[in-house]
Order: C-alpha cells, then structure tokens, then sequence
C-alpha cells in the first residue's frame, strides 16, 4: 500500500539579519495566523499524520507546533536531515525502515530549496527545479510500497497557502 508523504514549507519568518542566526529566525505574527489557518484546513480536508518530522530550526519547529495544536494528533520528531541542506539520503535510509512499521501518512516540515528537490527526487529521480513551494504551502506524495521509491512516487497535490486560506 503506497504511503501518502507530506513535505510542509514552514510559515513566513523574520527576515534574515546580521543581528540574529538563521537558524533562531521565528515565524511572523502573520506567519503563524496563515500557517494555523492552512493546519485547520488541511485537518478539515482529512489530512491525518502518523508522525511529523520537523527541521531543527525554530521556524520549522513552530510550525510543526501549529500542525499539533491544529488536531494533528501525533507524535514530532526532530529530524537532522530537514535541515537546510541536510541529506536526503539518510533521510530516506530511516524512511524505509520506518515504513515497516505499517504506518500510513507522513508530515515533513522543512525548507527549501531541499522540499522541493526531495519530492522532484522521488517522483522524477532527479532534481529538475520544476517545483516551487510556498512558505506554508504543501506537497503530497504518494510513495509505493517498493524497495526504491526514488523516481516511482506520484505528486497528488501541490498547494499554495492561499488556495487553502
């Protein structure tokens, strides 16, 4: 049975500064009211989550938050690999094993460029910069039940924040 993958862009932050490091950037006041509204929406669609991995960075982390706070009742796990530049190829080592254990749907919030990239990477096996997601925006995957999904997934959807909004 194929797994439904969801790469979520984390809300609108503060600009880059000199003054604070990327990685402390927090959403905006309007960031986190469209990434709540989007949560709301996607969880009134029947979206569901086994799990959501979320990037280490707090703008990424409080959006996972959001998702949680929204009714996205299940479990978030920090994941290195979410990070800005961080290896899809770890990544995907966990997700298979991962995957054994029966689960159904998973939530991956992170940044791009990568989110793109990795869902270009499972559908086409390679990165052709087709895709672009929007801060808050959300890519839905589903990944068959093979030994390499790598260029066999399929895009479902491809949602901007303001068509849920």
């Amino acid at each position: 049975m194929p797994l439904s993958l969801y790469l979520i862009r984390h809300g609108i932050a503060q600009e880059r500064s000199d003054r604070i490091a990327d990685r402390e950037r927090c959403l905006t006041d309007e960031g986190r009211k469209k990434t709540r509204q989007v949560a709301k929406k996607l969880f009134d669609l029947g979206l569901r989550l086994d799990l959501i991995q979320t990037s280490p960075l707090i703008r990424a982390k409080q959006t996972a938050d959001i998702f949680e706070s929204s009714g996205f009742d299940c479990p978030i796990e920090i994941s290195y690999d979410l990070a800005p530049e961080g290896s899809f190829d770890l990544w995907l080592q966990w997700f298979l094993e991962w995957r054994k254990l029966g689960k159904t749907s998973l939530g991956l919030v992170g940044h791009e460029p990568d989110l793109s990239s990795w869902a270009e990477f499972l559908m086409w096996g390679q990165v052709q910069g087709a895709l672009v997601l929007k801060k808050a925006g959300a890519i839905g995957l589903s990944v068959p039940d093979v030994e390499h999904p790598v260029g066999n997934s399929l895009m479902f959807f491809l949602i901007p924040p303001k068509l849920l909004i």
